[in-house]
């Protein structure tokens, strides 16, 4: 096996004319929020929309929360984004002076969703018939063109986040298109990990739960701190589950994976070298959660990982050692290219 940075082309800076990143290897990241909060209130404010003698226009991008992050990992972009958008409009029918104002809620705009699902709220202050008329207005034929503002927001983060997070291999000046693999977090499939249900002839009540403990060990073609990053950091994390990620990587941060199906708690945190959580599945006994280790040891020319988990109950011993292998170990190698050894 050779060493780090001797015969592996993803460790020889030298063969690159900037000396980083060798072949798009390594992940990168840019923070694509404020220009997304920019880029969507110019996309929103002041949107006129007129039909049938009615005209209405946005007056207001009034609030917009949320997070974006545009990330490269072996040629592939991973674009994350999540907004909860509150806007401001107004309007009148033909022939009427009065004018009729509202609001409008997008809860939930995010890689997750396809732009057609994207929910929008209409409200509207006043209950006459005019009001009611201007609502319905908002409601059948605005939705559609925030939704055509919306696309374009996507698209233009896409185009405007491409550009220095892949860098030219050995000999060229430029990216070519082929070159490039364009994803979602999602990889627009979400996996649900398959529910564990005990068998209902060994369900007991009233009696104290019979568990056992799980011990596995991986090879990682990778740093440990880089093993360690997916699994705490946010966009990484949502790369390789395939999901939406909720998550505080600090100890005693909560999180929540693989649509709710796995939960738990932070207990210990040392980068690079050790995890400790506390990790449940949503279909065990109630308030049941087992206690992982993963134990980061990097070697002279891979990482090992070794996994402990105790207290799981022992009906649910051989899945759950299957979905750490599937689900975890393998989904990380196949997101960031830790599998491949040289």
């Amino acid at each position: 096996m050779a060493k780090w940075g001797e015969g592996d082309p993803r460790w020889i800076v030298e063969e690159r004319p900037d000396a980083t990143n060798v072949n798009n290897w390594h992940w990168t990241e840019k923070n694509a929020g404020p220009w997304s909060k920019d880029r969507l209130t110019e996309l929103l404010n002041n949107l006129k929309i007129s039909q049938n003698g009615i005209d209405c226009k946005i007056t207001e991008v009034k609030n917009i929360d949320g997070e974006a992050s545009a990330n490269n990992r072996k040629g592939k972009l991973i674009f994350f984004y999540e907004w909860d958008i509150k806007l401001k409009w107004e309007g009148r029918l033909a022939g009427n002076k009065d004018k009729i104002k509202g609001e409008m809620h997008i809860p939930n705009l995010s890689e997750e969703n396809d732009v057609s699902e994207v929910d929008i709220t209409v409200t509207v202050t006043g209950n006459g018939e005019e009001a009611q008329r201007v609502k319905a207005f908002m409601h059948n034929v605005a939705r559609n063109e925030i939704r055509n503002q919306l696309k374009e927001y996507i698209r233009s983060l896409k185009e405007e986040f491409s550009k220095g997070l892949i860098l030219p291999k050995k000999g060229e000046t430029t990216v070519k298109p082929d070159n490039v693999s364009t994803i979602t977090s999602g990889f627009n499939k979400k996996i649900n990990m398959e529910p564990i249900v005990a068998p209902q002839d060994k369900k007991v009540v009233g009696c104290k739960l019979d568990t056992k403990s799980i011990e596995l060990s991986e090879k990682f073609q990778c740093r440990a701190q880089e093993f360690y990053d997916a699994l705490t950091r946010i966009e990484m994390v949502t790369a390789f589950t395939q999901g939406h990620v909720k998550m505080e990587a600090e100890k005693g941060g909560k999180f929540s994976l693989f649509g709710g199906n796995v939960t738990g708690e932070f207990r210990e945190m040392v980068p690079g070298k050790k995890i400790i959580q506390y990790w449940r599945y949503k279909q065990w006994p109630e308030q049941h959660f087992s206690e992982v280790t993963f134990d980061i040891e990097e070697k002279e020319d891979h990482t090992l990982v070794s996994l402990k988990q105790e207290l799981v109950p022992a009906s649910e011993v051989d899945q759950t050692r299957e979905n750490w292998k599937r689900y975890y170990f393998e989904s990380i190698k196949r997101a960031f290219g830790f599998g491949a050894f040289l």
